[in-house]
């Protein structure tokens, strides 16, 4: 892509509303444009981020058997009735047309999914099953001021499993938790983040949540030192140990949740009478789990964990653009150009600062800002040297390089 077509510019200075970290360098990098509280929008740059997170969410949870649809965001209030949340839930943003005729913006889906699987579902041959959808939420969300990562309209993975027994769903209560480490460590928190045990209220004794350790945490969690798996806030009082090793070595920590799985049972399936007929033709209760990922939460989530005094610093496996190519002296255009091409060809993902009229100094920064993972800068200085400037973003040193050897090793270092 070429950075003149780029319509977004960067900012200086952070927005004085700003408080949140993730926001702020999103705003001045030009990833997201601020609506209004809670509120954004993604700009090209940060709509190829929050892409290359919903890939990595796709191809994890499909490969655990998902299958993706897309449900509406307007839900009819009969639905919310029958669960008894419509009165219930405090941040449910409720509306109604010209004729009186109220509806919900879906904050979560199960008052959407049991209805619809219902209708396909019979028999123990039809289970399990696995939906899931990418989807816009809606949550009447009155504290914020976290950036991305506390919005009032927001992008979320939710996945429904639907099961025949206990035992089936805690088999794949197992796979998810497996799925998530996977989804993290691919978009590269996985060191950082740490399954966290919570309440599991009227569901089970326990749900999960997944735990980013950050300063920028609103939540507290107490990290096992022995086996690494955290107890939330919540339930620190009466979980005095860890439950999984046992021991009760804690250190505390600040995070940022993540994502979160919950044994939801038959508390939403019995609302609406969804059954099945086993093997010796009994109505049984099907009972469900869901499994939810915030990818605009995640993303600001990166952000505060990787970033510097100049800017972000992307891992690769999310970041808008593979490489920053930038054009410092006129007549080179044609040697740039080449090496963007050949780059192209070869699949890279390239921002070419091919803009004239701009200082060495604001095409640095610009490029240090937006926090691509690798610069390679075409100079008069660099090609007396013997060739371009190579640069990780994440490191102090260059180091000068061929143009013939780049395409070698842009492949080396990915």
């Amino acid at each position: 892509m070429l950075q003149s077509k780029l319509f977004t510019k960067t900012v200086k200075d952070a927005p004085k509303d700003e408080v949140a970290k993730n926001a702020s360098l999103l705003i001045r990098a030009g990833f997201i444009d601020k609506t209004m509280a809670g509120v954004y929008t993604y700009l090209p740059l940060g709509l190829r981020v929050l892409k290359n997170i919903e890939k990595i969410i796709r191809d994890e949870v499909n490969k655990a058997g998902g299958v993706e649809i897309l449900m509406p965001s307007m839900q009819p209030k009969e639905n919310w009735e029958k669960t008894g949340r419509w009165e219930t839930m405090d941040d449910l943003y409720k509306i109604s047309d010209s004729s009186g005729r109220e509806s919900a913006l879906g904050a979560t889906h199960e008052e959407v999914v049991v209805p619809l699987v219902k209708k396909f579902v019979s028999s123990y041959k039809d289970l399990p099953l696995y939906v899931y959808q990418i989807q816009n939420k809606f949550r009447m969300e009155l504290r914020a001021k976290s950036g991305i990562l506390r919005g009032r309209e927001f992008m979320m993975k939710d996945l429904y499993s639907f099961h025949k027994d206990e035992e089936d769903l805690k088999k794949y209560y197992e796979v998810m938790k497996q799925v998530y480490k996977n989804i993290f460590e691919r978009a590269g928190i996985g060191n950082e983040t740490h399954l966290t045990f919570a309440s599991g209220g009227s569901f089970s004794k326990y749900s999960h949540e997944f735990q980013t350790i950050t300063p920028a945490g609103e939540d507290t969690i107490y990290v096992c030192n022995d086996c690494g798996v955290a107890i939330n806030d919540e339930i620190i009082n009466e979980q005095k140990e860890c439950p999984k090793c046992g021991k009760a070595n804690f250190k505390t920590e600040k995070a940022i949740e993540v994502g979160n799985i919950f044994e939801l049972k038959t508390k939403f399936t019995e609302a609406f009478d969804l059954k099945y007929k086993d093997e010796g033709g009994m109505d049984m209760p099907v009972l469900m789990g869901c499994y939810g990922i915030g990818l605009g939460r995640l993303m600001g989530t990166i952000v505060e964990i990787y970033n510097d005094d100049r800017g972000i610093i992307w891992p690769e496996s999310v970041a808008p653009f593979d490489v920053h190519l930038i054009l410092l002296n006129e007549s080179l255009r044609s040697t740039s150009g080449e090496i963007y091409e050949s780059l192209q060809k070869a699949g890279v993902e390239v921002l070419y600062d091919e803009r004239m009229g701009k200082s060495v100094g604001e095409k640095f920064a610009d490029s240090d800002l937006m926090g691509i993972p690798y610069r390679i800068v075409v100079s008069e200085k660099s090609m007396e040297k013997g060739g371009v400037e190579f640069k990780k973003r994440s490191e102090e040193e260059s180091s000068i390089i061929k143009k013939e050897d780049i395409l070698n090793y842009v492949k080396k270092v990915q």
